[in-house]
C-alpha cells in the first residue's frame, strides 16, 4: 500500500466520518455505507475493510462506542468486501446496479445488527421489524449517495489509477 492510497483512504474516512456526524440527527441517513461501497468497488476489498474499521472507530468516538461498534465494523467490512469483489470481477458494472447493491446493503446491515441483538437475548423478529423502517431509510440513502458519489469518485479514481498505481 503506497502513500497515495493511504492518503486517499484517510480523506475518504474523513468525509465519511464528517458525513455521519453531520447527519446524525437524521433517521439512519448517512453516507458511510455508500462511501465504503464506492471505495471497495474502485480501490479493492482490502481498502473497503480498512475504511470500515477506521470510519466506525472514529465516528463512534464521537457518537458513542458500545458492543454494536464491533458489529458495525463486521457489517460494513462485509459490505465493502462484496463491493470490492464486484469491482474486481465486474469492473464495468453501471452506477444504477451499484446503487441497487447499495440498497440491499442497507437491508443487510440492519439484518446483521438485528441478529447480534438476538444473541444477547432480544427477541429477533420484534427487534428486526421495529428497525425495518430505519433499515429502509438506510437502503434508500445508500442508493441516493451511491448515485451521487460514484460518478464523481469513480472518475477521480480512474483518472489517478494509472498515475499513482492504485491497483
Amino acid at each position: 500500500m503506497n502513500t497515495y492510497r493511504i492518503t486517499l483512504l484517510s480523506m475518504l474516512a474523513a468525509a465519511a466520518v464528517a458525513g455521519r456526524i453531520a447527519m446524525a440527527n437524521l433517521p439512519n441517513i448517512q453516507p458511510v455505507t455508500a462511501i465504503i461501497i464506492v471505495a471497495g468497488f474502485w480501490l479493492g476489498p482490502l481498502s473497503a475493510v480498512l475504511l470500515a474499521g477506521i470510519v466506525t472507530f472514529l465516528s463512534n468516538m464521537i457518537l458513542g462506542m458500545g458492543m454494536w461498534s464491533v458489529w458495525q465494523i463486521v457489517s460494513w467490512s462485509l459490505i465493502g468486501l462484496i463491493a470490492g469483489l464486484l469491482g474486481k470481477y465486474m469492473p464495468s458494472l453501471p452506477v444504477w446496479a451499484l446503487s441497487i447493491y447499495g440498497f440491499f446493503s442497507g437491508l443487510l446491515y440492519g439484518l446483521i445488527i438485528s441478529v447480534t441483538m438476538y444473541t444477547i437475548g432480544q427477541p429477533f423478529l420484534v427487534y428486526y421489524l421495529a428497525g425495518l423502517p430505519m433499515d429502509i431509510n438506510h437502503a434508500i440513502a445508500n442508493a441516493v449517495f451511491i448515485g451521487l458519489l460514484s460518478p464523481v469518485l469513480g472518475t477521480l479514481f480512474t483518472k489517478y489509477q494509472k498515475r499513482h498505481a492504485l491497483v
